[in-house]
């Protein structure tokens, strides 16, 4: 299986997330933010960074990629896609997913190994997971507080798409304590915290992050 990972001017942890993929036993494939063909992969990443300098607001630019026109048409189809840190926001910029990223409350770039809670273990993306099951991966953002009006949030939370929630003290602020989120499909997710930093024993706080990856191979063989 062929999983795809964006880079856009800024991207700092795309080459982090091809190891991941190539660690859960994919393929990993370059895609560049400037090239609308996605080369036939079978899902896609968008890595964290700064995607052309979080100018405007953090992803607001990404949005209009030609990458993320034919991610946006595929993703309605079906296409699993994982937004990370930066990725997440370029998710919410696209209207792939409610809500969006703001400014930390306490206004300080955070880095630090975190706890999370899975909460929707049904998506493409986190069936490797059991529901409640607590993990730790890195957290590392300027602008990670996700926020939506509370019509929004009331649905995500009634319908089962809050994907993952800090455990202990809320570190950015964030509504609810969420600190990722999915589509009603399932297929479209978007986590704040960085799982490819945490893939192997040598580095990173453990292996806990690996799963998200064999999570899709598997999908993708079950679609």
């Amino acid at each position: 299986m062929k999983i795809g990972v964006v880079t856009f001017p800024g991207s700092l942890d795309d080459a982090d997330a091809r190891r991941a993929v190539t660690l859960a036993g994919g393929e990993a494939v370059a895609l560049w933010h400037a090239d609308a063909d996605l080369h036939g992969v079978d899902a896609v990443v968008l890595p964290g960074g700064f995607s052309y300098g979080d100018y405007l607001r953090a992803g607001a630019i990404s949005r209009f990629a030609p990458v993320m026109e034919t991610i946006i048409a595929k993703a309605g189809q079906g296409l699993p896609v994982l937004g990370i840190c930066n990725g997440f926001q370029v998710l919410c910029e696209s209207h792939l997913l409610p809500g969006a990223l703001i400014k930390n409350n306490h206004r300080k770039f955070v880095c630090k190994d975190q706890v999370l809670r899975i909460e929707n273990n049904r998506t493409a993306w986190t069936t490797g997971y059991d529901a409640g099951q607590e993990i730790t991966i890195v957290l590392k953002n300027q602008d990670g507080g996700f926020v939506a009006d509370e019509p929004t949030l009331d649905r995500l939370e009634g319908e089962g798409l809050v994907l993952a929630r800090y455990v202990g003290d809320n570190p950015n602020g964030s509504y609810r304590d969420i600190a990722g989120i999915a589509n009603e499909r399932g297929n479209v997710v978007g986590l704040m915290p960085h799982p490819e930093h945490a893939i192997e024993p040598l580095t990173g706080p453990g292996t806990d992050g690996l799963a998200f990856f064999t999570s899709v191979l598997k999908a993708v063989v079950a679609s």
